[in-house]
């Protein structure tokens, strides 16, 4: 028989490396940076929410033994302007390359950072995606 396998939440374990990883970083651009799965409501420069990192699961793709999934994250990044948005998109891009651990247990580039103006708020962004190979977790 088989065994039962599931694969966790992706894009939760997107944000918590980077969570992890951003907090008490040196660079200026990262002072302050919050990380989330879902687009903040009001995204009005008077806000004090930038910068602000959005991880978002695009496509998941298991492998047909269950035993991996490759699945791409996008990663998009509010800033004050948009050299900080590119640093900070740079940055967290190479954090998730770097990371190995329980669920993405390995990690590459896809695209990006591309630069872009949040058409809802006239916010600088930059933007990117990662591939992310991840484990499953073994039910029975």
């Amino acid at each position: 028989m088989k065994p039962l396998t599931i694969f966790p939440d992706v894009q939760s374990a997107g944000a918590e490396v980077l969570r992890a990883a951003l907090a008490g970083r040196p660079e200026a651009f990262a002072v302050g940076v919050t990380v989330g799965t879902r687009v903040p409501g009001d995204r009005s420069p008077e806000l004090p929410h930038l910068p602000y990192v959005l991880v978002r699961l695009d496509l998941t793709l298991p492998h047909s033994s269950m035993a991996n999934a490759r699945c791409t994250l996008r990663v998009t990044v509010w800033h004050e302007d948009a050299d900080q948005a590119h640093d900070l998109a740079m940055l967290c891009q190479g954090l998730l390359l770097v990371h190995d651990g329980t669920v993405l247990r390995s990690v590459r580039p896809a695209t990006g950072p591309l630069a872009a103006t949040d058409p809802d708020s006239d916010i600088d962004l930059s933007t990117f995606a990662v591939i992310a190979n991840v484990r499953p977790t073994v039910l029975a």
